[in-house]
Order: structure tokens, then sequence, then C-alpha cells
């Protein structure tokens, strides 16, 4: 369904620099926008939010722990 909208100049600037950045049309950046508002759209950390939702805050706790042990580099281990 065909709509019009008045975006003013300055937002229109904006808008193209955001497409051309993108490689998509304005016409797909704003439908995008509209999705995310209207909450059909979930972007990469939702998604995830809401595949991780089968575990409880603790267990998700105590996971976040258990990984901290990749974040270390013992120096011995590459000699």
């Amino acid at each position: 369904m065909p709509l019009s909208l008045r975006i003013p100049p300055q937002k229109d600037a904006l808008l193209r620099q955001l497409a051309r950045k993108t490689g998509k049309t304005k016409t797909a950046i704003i439908m995008e926008a509209v999705d995310e508002k209207l909450g059909l759209h979930h972007d990469r950390r939702q998604l995830i939010r809401d595949l991780a939702g089968w575990m409880s805050p603790e267990e998700a706790d105590d996971l976040r722990q258990s990984l901290h042990v990749f974040e270390q580099i013992n120096e011995g281990d590459w000699e």
C-alpha cells in the first residue's frame, strides 16, 4: 500500500547517508524502523535473549562465571 511521508531535509539527508552506507534503499530502512517499533524485528542481541530464555537467571550467571576461564591467557602455554 503506497504511503506518502514528509521528512524534514535534515532527516532525509541522514536517511540518504545511512542508505548509501548500508547499501539499502531508503524504503528498506524506513520499513526496518517501522518493524522494529512494532516489535516485528529483533536485532541479534534480542534474538539471543529470546532464545536463551530457557535458562534461569542463576543458571545464566553460573554459565557466565564458568566461561571466565576462557578469557585468561597463560603465557607458559605459548612458550
